[in-house]
């Protein structure tokens, strides 16, 4: 019996902000259902800067449909961007408590660890690493690098070779290539159930500024031959995964809805960017 196709999701990280993209009126708890009427993933960021209430989640479950998938951004607190906080088990547990009703659902694509720009390729943080992955338990673990020593081409295959023996998801990026807090894009796949590839934009003026939101820092709209040229990124990593997240996290205006619609269009995922039923074939 043939296996299945791999299955293709893009989407965005976060969803309350895109301007322009809801109708006007549109109470805010509401935004989530109408995205996902669009899109059938989505990143919540709103976990890295606090642990979320689970009545949230529980809200989020219930007004998504059933094949809709979240990610959930790890807290701050665990990934060491919070310097004056020291994780403990206790606040992993908080943490995996609050999502519960993601996983009780069957909507729980990946937790999503992002390592700040300065979390260099050393022992002691691979030991970090392998700690986190512990404290997460059996929940799908996605790892993003910024600082770039951890694909440097002399530690690059130690580097995947590492998250390979701890069934840990590598993070595909496409980012500002500035300094050493950014990492080179390095298409590859660790963990055969899900590949991610996320997007940050390339406005390298703004990837190192002090900013009021987010929004500023990545002030990038893709264009089309770029939406083209990260396409091919997605479809070598359907080579080896079973399923790839595809994610703009762009977020100023409207240009991460903008760009996931032409990614859509880009990777022939239908002539519309409503998610409908699960995808046939996919011809890549």
């Amino acid at each position: 019996m043939a296996a299945d196709p791999p299955r293709v999701r893009v989407g965005t990280a976060a969803w309350s902000d895109h301007q322009d993209f809801y109708p006007k009126g549109l109470k805010p708890g509401d935004r989530i259902a109408y995205y996902a009427q669009q899109f059938s993933v989505v990143e919540v960021n709103s976990s890295y800067y606090h642990i979320m209430p689970e009545r949230n989640y529980r809200l989020w479950v219930e007004k998504t449909p059933d094949d809709f998938i979240f990610n959930v951004k790890a807290y701050g607190v665990l990934t060491g961007h919070k310097r004056d906080q020291e994780a403990t088990p206790e606040i992993f547990d908080a943490f995996r408590a609050s999502y519960l009703p993601l996983r009780e659902a069957g909507k729980l694509g990946a937790v999503l660890f992002q390592f700040p720009p300065w979390f260099d390729d050393s022992e002691t943080n691979r030991e970090r690493i392998a700690w986190c992955a512990e404290q997460m338990a059996d929940d799908p673990i996605l790892v993003e690098f910024r600082h770039r020593s951890w694909l440097t081409p002399p530690r690059q295959e130690s580097t995947l070779d590492f998250l390979r023996a701890l069934r840990l998801s590598y993070v595909t990026v496409d980012a500002p290539q500035v300094g050493a807090g950014t990492a080179p894009l390095v298409p590859a796949v660790t963990n055969a159930s899900l590949a991610y590839l996320r997007m940050h934009g390339r406005n390298t003026g703004t990837w190192y500024k002090r900013v009021e939101t987010t929004g500023e820092r990545f002030n990038y709209l893709y264009n089309q031959d770029e939406i083209d040229e990260l396409a091919a990124v997605a479809q070598q990593l359907t080579q080896q995964a079973r399923e790839v997240h595809v994610i703009f996290n762009n977020n100023m205006q409207n240009y991460a809805v903008v760009n996931a619609r032409m990614m859509v269009d880009a990777l022939g995922l239908g002539d519309s960017w409503h998610p409908g039923p699960r995808q046939g074939s996919l011809g890549i």
